[in-house]
């Protein structure tokens, strides 16, 4: 995984349902934790665009609900800074499902566009995108 080169702001905290983006089956996941976070004692851990995170499947195919998946945030609303000004910000917030945790992704096909930060960080993802912002 490559640093991300944007400061992008954490706009996702636990509990939060987010839209998948993909074809696995999973369609509105809950976050209950993100990897790798460090925070201050008593603030909820948040996830922005490039995190891996772990969720629960709240809506979807029979099979896949209340199962906990890895998944990772590649677009929010929020908007972010990237180092050469421009700031970027999409019209929803969503993730993509994950097989494991070397960033291959669950499904064949992503909907709608991918943050250039998550397609970096995770090449799997940035494969099957239709269009990196």
């Amino acid at each position: 995984m490559k640093p991300v080169n944007a400061r992008i702001v954490k706009a996702l905290p636990v509990g939060t349902r987010v839209q998948t983006c993909d074809n696995s089956g999973a369609k509105i996941i809950k976050i209950f934790s993100v990897k790798g976070h460090k925070t201050v004692k008593g603030r909820y851990p948040a996830a922005g665009v490039g995190d891996l995170v772990n969720a629960s499947v709240v809506k979807g195919k029979p099979g896949t609900k209340k199962q906990t998946v890895l998944a990772v945030i590649v677009r929010q609303r929020k908007e972010y800074r990237r180092r050469d000004g421009t700031r970027i910000k999409f019209e929803d917030n969503a993730a993509v499902v994950l097989k494991d945790d070397k960033g291959s992704p669950k499904g064949t096909i992503i909907k709608g566009p991918v943050a250039k930060e998550a397609a970096v960080k995770w090449p799997g993802i940035s494969k099957i995108a239709p269009i990196v912002v």
